[in-house]
C-alpha cells in the first residue's frame, strides 16, 4: 500500500533524522547549440538506510541527479550535502577520497575485467579501501560464493552484475547509487540482481538510491521519488515494502 507526498515534500521518510545526501535548488545545463536543462530546480533529502527508487523516462534527469549526488557531475546551480559537508564546493582530489570512501556505484553495464576472476575484480576495490569486507565475503554477500575463481566469459549477465554489485559494497560504502541495474537483463535474472541489492541494503542499512524507468521495482522502496521534466513531479511511500521476488512483472 502507498501514500502520497507533495512534490515538495521530498523528506517524510526520514522525520527527525539528520540527512545523508541533502540536495538544494539543483539545475543542470549541458550547454551547446540548443542549451539541454536536465534538471531544474530539484530539492532533495535522503536519509541513512533508506531504500529510494527515483522513476522517471528515459531524459527526465534521473542519471544526471546520480551521477551530481555521487560526484561524477557538478550542478549548474545549487548545492549537495553529504553528511553536512557540501561536495560540490570539493576539488578534483576531495571528490576522488569521496566517491572511493563512501560511494559505491552500480551501472547498467558491468564494467568488469574479462581477464580476472571473479574474486580478482572486488580485489581491485578491496585492495585500495580503508577496512573492506574480503572479496569472498562480498561475494558470498550476493549469492556467488560458488563462483569466486570464474571469469566473466564464464557467467551470465546476472552473475556478472552480481559482481558488480559485490565490487560496489565490497568497501562498505555509506551510500550505493544504481543505474538501471538491471535495463539490460531479463526478468528471472533482474529479480536476483534486486534482490542482492535488497539485502545490501537491509543487512548493512546501505542507503540506497535506484534509478530506473520499470514501475514495478518501484514496490521495494521506502520512497519513490518520481521525476519529469528535470522536476520532481510526485513522491510517494510504501507503507510495505515488496521483495523482489514478491514483484507483479
Amino acid at each position: 500500500m502507498k501514500h502520497s507526498s507533495s512534490p515538495t515534500n521530498t523528506e517524510s521518510g526520514g522525520a527527525g533524522q539528520e540527512p545523508v545526501f541533502e540536495v538544494r535548488g539543483i539545475t543542470k545545463v549541458y550547454e551547446g547549440e540548443v542549451p539541454v536543462h536536465a534538471l531544474r530546480g530539484i530539492d532533495l533529502k535522503l536519509f541513512a538506510g533508506e531504500f529510494v527508487v527515483l522513476l522517471g523516462h528515459s531524459g527526465s534527469g534521473k542519471s544526471t541527479l546520480l551521477n551530481i549526488m555521487g560526484g561524477l557531475d557538478t550542478p549548474t546551480e545549487g548545492s549537495v550535502h553529504y553528511c553536512g559537508q557540501e561536495i560540490t564546493d570539493f576539488s578534483e582530489r576531495q571528490l576522488t577520497f569521496y566517491r572511493r570512501d563512501h560511494v559505491g556505484f552500480i551501472f547498467q553495464f558491468y564494467n568488469l575485467i574479462p581477464s580476472l576472476t571473479a574474486r580478482e575484480n572486488v580485489a581491485l576495490v578491496t585492495d585500495i579501501a580503508h577496512d573492506p569486507m574480503t572479496p569472498d565475503e562480498a561475494l558470498a554477500l550476493v549469492g556467488l560464493d560458488h563462483r569466486l575463481d570464474h571469469f566473466p566469459s564464464q557467467m551470465s549477465g546476472g552473475e556478472q552484475q552480481r559482481v558488480a554489485i559485490a565490487r560496489a559494497i565490497a568497501k562498505k560504502p555509506d551510500v550505493l547509487l544504481c543505474d538501471e541495474p538491471t535495463g539490460a537483463l531479463d526478468v528471472k535474472t533482474g529479480v536476483a540482481v534486486l534482490e542482492a541489492i535488497d539485502s545490501v541494503n537491509r543487512e548493512l542499512g546501505t542507503t540506497t538510491a535506484i534509478i530506473t524507468h520499470n514501475a514495478v521495482i518501484a514496490d521495494m522502496a521506502h520512497r519513490v521519488i518520481s521525476l519529469a521534466d528535470g522536476r520532481i513531479a510526485d513522491v510517494n511511500e510504501n507503507e510495505v515494502r515488496l521483495g523482489a521476488v514478491d514483484l507483479k512483472w
